[in-house]
């Protein structure tokens, strides 16, 4: 009895220890690639607890999720001969799942220094040995990321397929204080004469707009003038309509009457005329002689009625 008691606890040890060794874990977002005897298995884990053989194998957790690496102090020789430093380049890269026992089999698990960090110093240095320091610290800075990117995915499209470079992020680069301080100089002078220009630029936009201000203000009093004197010119010529229709109706009615006054003289004359008879004539006239009569006594009568007595 005493025998197992001391054999009890060293098996829960071993198998305690054995357990440790065998099993492990692979986290979200990885996958594990295995190793026995130096040589790449063929089998790979996906996240969560796996068994292997302790001592004998060996595992290498690999992401596979989107991830930057991050290149520093990265030297760079211009055309000139000027010696730069970029002093963090960000390489923002995702590696397929499918695709890892190749690149791992190909460039290890390690596979970023190769193809990643590596690369990044190739290509930099070629694109500052074809560029002085004016143009890989000013005119064609903002081109690097797009050169580096293109550049890396190039190559790992042919050497790597299944790792892609999303985005690179390059960092202004250090230069001799003597010559930054000269590029801070120029700058400065750079800032004053934009200053300056765009000062200008407000000066004139300001005299623009107050000449077009004066244009259109000139334009407004000219239309008012205008519509001013259209309005009187149409007061008058309504007041001459006015006036014209005035003088039509005045007109209208001197005539009417004068129509009317002329129609009656001659219903009148045409009247008289058929009524101006002999006999009508000779009637009037003794109507005429009748109410004249008067009576005359004694021995003289006047001579006129003497004269126009005619006895039958």
């Amino acid at each position: 009895m005493a025998d197992l008691s001391y054999i009890l606890p060293v098996l829960l040890l071993l198998t305690a220890t054995l357990t440790h060794f065998c099993l492990h874990r692979v986290d979200e977002g990885h996958v594990a690639v295995y190793y026995r005897g130096g040589a790449l298995l063929s089998q790979i884990s996906y996240p969560g607890y796996h068994i292997m053989m302790p001592f004998l194998t060996t595992f290498r957790s690999v992401q596979v999720t989107l991830q930057t690496d991050e290149v520093k102090n990265v030297p760079c020789g211009t055309s000139g001969g000027v010696m730069i430093y970029f002093d963090r380049i960000e390489v923002v890269n995702i590696l397929n799942a499918s695709s890892v026992f190749d690149i791992v089999k190909n460039y290890t698990a390690d596979y970023d220094k190769t193809l990643i960090f590596n690369k990044v110093h190739h290509e930099l240095n070629q694109f500052c040995s074809v560029h002085n320091l004016h143009e890989v610290y000013i005119d064609l800075f903002d081109q690097i990321d797009e050169n580096l990117k293109v550049a890396l995915q190039k190559d790992l499209t042919e050497m790597a397929p299944g790792l892609k470079v999303h985005a690179v992020r390059v960092t202004k680069p250090k230069i001799p204080e003597t010559i930054r301080k000269n590029y801070e100089i120029m700058e400065a002078e750079k800032t004053k004469l934009l200053i300056a220009e765009q000062r200008q630029k407000v000066v004139e936009k300001e005299a623009e707009t107050e000449r077009k201000r004066a244009i259109i203000e000139a334009e407004k009093q000219a239309q008012v003038s205008k519509i001013e004197f259209e309005q009187k010119i149409m007061e008058k010529e309504s007041i001459k309509q006015i006036s014209v229709i005035e003088d039509t109706i005045h007109l209208d009615k001197e005539k009417s009457a004068a129509d009317a006054e002329f129609y009656r003289i001659k219903m009148q004359a045409d009247s008289n005329k058929l009524l101006l008879t002999k006999e009508y004539l000779e009637m009037k006239r003794i109507e005429s002689l009748g109410n004249n009569t008067k009576l005359y006594y004694g021995p003289d009568l006047p001579k006129i009625f003497m004269q126009q007595y005619n006895p039958l």
